[in-house]
């Protein structure tokens, strides 16, 4: 199988339980909720997504031919910018990274000594073999993916309260403030979520306020 890479690149992960720890992070080309399409935007399921996903042109992107020519390439990334200090961390992302993921890739990356996550719209069963699932639920759309590390939810989403959820085998419960236009009054909703339903956690896009990736 060969897999398609909108981007790949070092940095710090920004969001959920991992803020602040060190990942390479390979965002796969595609989604199953958004062409990626400006034009197609209103007649999506998810209408919110800032993230651009298409095609392999960005900053390590590209078509890899095999599980191993991907995990090679990470591995690289990784082993410019890291000492042996800390596990490697790889962090598999999208559009919709459960499209392109499968058993052969984890394994090749734990075979380079990679910790695999994803972070996924849940709509799709997981390979086994992860070491960190976040399921990032989209309203619209079915949540297949029930048990995880982490369930972050972007806040709010008319018809996707987070009392949905909170009976799901998920160890931590992230609320994260839906950016653009509302993001103050978004940010202010969760923050007051948070304080009268201690389970949840905010979630803040810390990438976004220190200029990174």
């Amino acid at each position: 199988m060969s897999y398609w890479v909108k981007e790949s690149f070092y940095s710090l992960q920004g969001e959920g339980a991992q803020t602040g720890r060190a990942a390479v992070f390979c965002r796969f080309a595609g989604c199953n909720l958004w062409s990626g399409r400006e034009q197609d935007r209103d007649r999506a399921i998810c209408r919110f997504c800032d993230t651009d996903f298409r095609g392999t042109d960005g900053e390590g992107g590209g078509r890899y031919a095999s599980a191993d020519a991907l995990a090679e390439h990470l591995h690289a990334l990784w082993s410019v910018e890291a000492d042996a200090s800390g596990r490697p961390y790889v962090v598999c992302t999208g559009g919709e990274p459960l499209l392109q993921l499968d058993a052969p890739l984890i394994d090749a990356l734990h075979r380079r000594g990679f910790e695999v996550a994803v972070e996924t719209n849940g709509t799709r069963p997981a390979p086994p073999g992860l070491d960190w699932i976040c399921v990032s639920p989209k309203a619209g759309t079915t949540t297949v993916l029930m048990l995880g590390d982490e369930l972050k939810l972007i806040y709010p989403q008319p018809g996707l309260e987070p009392e949905h959820f909170t009976g799901l085998g998920f160890r931590h419960f992230f609320l994260q403030p839906m950016d653009g236009p509302h993001r103050v009054a978004n940010t202010r909703l969760a923050v007051d979520y948070c304080k009268a339903h201690p389970r949840w956690r905010l979630s803040l896009q810390t990438h976004k306020w220190l200029g990174i990736h």
